[in-house]
């Protein structure tokens, strides 16, 4: 049986190769040395532009971005919602969110070795490979799992109101809460120098194809084994 795709926007699969090809370009010009002068004059400006009120305003609103307690709230709308609906699917998303950033963010910090812009040990830390030991800066992993975390939260958020019999969220809440988050999470991870700027633009854009690939899934559509029984019920679409 053929599984019809979900609708995204802006639609059509040429912005998802856009994105890719941009993290494909952004990072083969990191390699080649371009860029890495834009990179350093953000990390010095943001370092001498710190009083002590805007240094703790943006390190507390960069906790939006921890993956930790993003799984876990994530995990626990589902597991609601699961209860709720008696049905496994909530959790599909949880586990294909998990998988996909564990196997897209990861290897590429892995991979690409690029030292913080606070690593003073290394002589040039804004150059991918610079740091074998512990180079996990590129690309940013708080960017990346607030975009897609918080649109996981968003879905299951939705449905769990639909599902209480609560008003869902309105578009406009829904598009604050996927959008605002993360783009706190991008300008404080910046400003407090815990990545390089294009390691935060390398985070947006794997974060937002991973984002457009989650929501093209049908959740509650997906053939599941027939021993689950009444836990196969549609659960994740608002209704």
């Amino acid at each position: 049986m053929a599984i019809e795709l979900r609708p995204v926007r802006p639609a059509g699969w040429w912005w998802d190769a856009a994105l890719l090809g941009g993290l494909a370009a952004l990072t083969l010009a990191l390699a080649n040395g371009a860029l890495l002068e834009l990179d350093l004059a953000v990390r010095d400006w943001v370092r001498a532009h710190q009083p002590t009120a805007a240094h703790w305003t943006a390190l507390v609103l960069n906790y939006l971005g921890q993956g930790g307690p993003l799984t876990a709230t994530a995990a626990l709308l589902a597991g609601a919602l699961a209860h709720r609906t008696r049905s496994v699917r909530p959790l599909l998303v949880v586990v294909a969110a998990l998988v996909l950033t564990f196997f897209t963010i990861g290897p590429l910090k892995v991979w690409l070795d690029r030292g913080f812009p606070r690593a003073q040990a290394l002589a040039h830390p804004e150059r991918l490979f610079s740091d074998p030991a512990g180079g996990l800066a590129y690309p940013s992993g708080h960017v990346a799992n607030a975009v897609v975390w918080y649109g996981v939260i968003t879905l299951l958020l939705g449905a769990l109101l639909s599902a209480y019999n609560r008003t869902t969220l309105t578009p406009a809440a829904a598009r604050a809460l996927r959008v605002v988050p993360p783009a706190i999470v991008f300008c404080t991870t910046t400003y407090l120098a815990h990545h390089w700027v294009t390691d935060s633009v390398a985070g947006l854009l794997l974060g937002l194809l991973v984002d457009r690939l989650l929501a093209r899934v049908p959740w509650d559509a997906l053939p599941l084994p027939d021993r689950l029984g009444e836990w196969r019920a549609p659960a994740v679409s608002p209704r």
